[in-house]
């Protein structure tokens, strides 16, 4: 063999070696760069705590997304070999999903291959009335409202309560909803849960209350709830107004008034209003007034199906949030005249 052929051979035989290295060492980077970019933190930002992935995105369009948030600067390709290895490829579910501090893209994607969306909790707070409600259901963060243009009978038409006034209908709690979800979807089952908590009470209440219906007791709760927010006062104050209604005496509560006058109440309440009926003065109008006046809790209903027994007819506010009981007028008046007018020491 010449000399200029076995040149030739040995120069080949480096370059492929070269070559094969050069792969070799494209692979080992290759390699090295995916496992950076799977173990690497998304960017997270103020402005963009989520992405929202819509119904039929694809992974490349998740990955634009991201890629326009600058929460991942990486194209398509690593995305697609780490959906494969992960086994979530073509499992992707559309829907909000949060960017989290230290969330990678793996946790991204086994996020979305779970559903995993962003939850929010929507609070409804013992004591609100209607429209205190609609106004926080208006402010809520991503919640779509189907229902703000609605009045309040074809709102409740809309959730399955047609007929109804919504007025202490939906029970105060903590409910958690997705992006897409509605102000309708919040109160249904508010309005549900309301139902069914109602009738299991009802069920259980003791058996000489006079009140003729869950409804009924709807409305002295609300009374109730809007009266006092300690635990350990809801029972008397039960048991002051069924002993009123048993005697039919008249309920006399000022929360009753203060809600038949709406926005005409001005934050106090004078003595005219008093005296100025309405269908829900119970100073002019005997027995419960017609709705409840607020969203009463759950123990504030248990308190209406269990009032406490005893011989109070009245209550005086301490003006510290507590009240003090008494049995007769003359009892009443002397604690109107100490804690109310500051005409004595009590």
């Amino acid at each position: 063999m010449s000399r200029d052929k076995m040149q030739g051979r040995a120069f080949w035989r480096v370059l492929i070696v070269l070559v094969l290295l050069a792969v070799a060492g494209g692979i080992v980077y290759g390699w090295m760069d995916y496992q950076r970019f799977v173990s690497t933190p998304l960017t997270v930002s103020a402005q963009a705590p989520s992405v929202d992935v819509a119904k039929g995105s694809n992974l490349r369009d998740v990955v634009g997304l991201l890629r326009e948030q600058h929460a991942t600067s990486t194209g398509p390709l690593y995305w697609r070999v780490l959906a494969e290895q992960l086994r979530v490829a073509g499992r992707l579910h559309a829907g909000e999903y949060a960017l989290t501090a230290g969330m990678t893209p793996r946790d991204l994607l086994l996020n979305m291959a779970a559903g995993k969306v962003v939850q929010r909790n929507f609070t409804i707070v013992d004591g609100w009335n209607f429209r205190d409600l609609r106004q926080a259901l208006a402010k809520a963060d991503k919640l779509r409202q189907d229902g703000a243009a609605l009045d309040d009978a074809a709102l409740m038409a809309k959730i399955g309560a047609p007929g109804e006034m919504p007025e202490g209908r939906f029970l105060p709690e903590t409910y958690a909803y997705v992006k897409g979800d509605s102000d309708l979807d919040v109160l249904r089952r508010a309005h549900a849960a309301m139902v069914k908590m109602l009738d299991t009470l009802w069920a259980q209440r003791d058996r000489d209350v006079p009140l003729a219906t869950p409804y009924d007791a709807l409305i002295l709760a609300s009374i109730v709830e809007k009266e006092t927010g300690r635990a350990d006062e809801r029972t008397r104050i039960a048991g002051v107004f069924i002993r009123r209604l048993q005697t039919h005496m008249l309920l006399q509560t000022d929360p009753t008034v203060i809600y038949g006058m709406g926005e005409a109440y001005a934050g106090n309440i004078h003595k005219s209003d008093l005296t100025t009926d309405t269908p829900y003065n119970t100073y002019t109008r005997q027995g419960l007034p017609p709705t409840p006046i607020a969203m009463p809790g759950r123990p504030a209903i248990e308190a209406a199906l269990h009032p406490a027994s005893g011989t109070e007819l009245y209550f005086v506010a301490r003006g510290d949030g507590t009240h003090v009981f008494s049995s007769t007028l003359d009892e009443h008046n002397h604690n109107v005249a100490c804690f109310q007018l500051k005409r004595c020491q009590p």
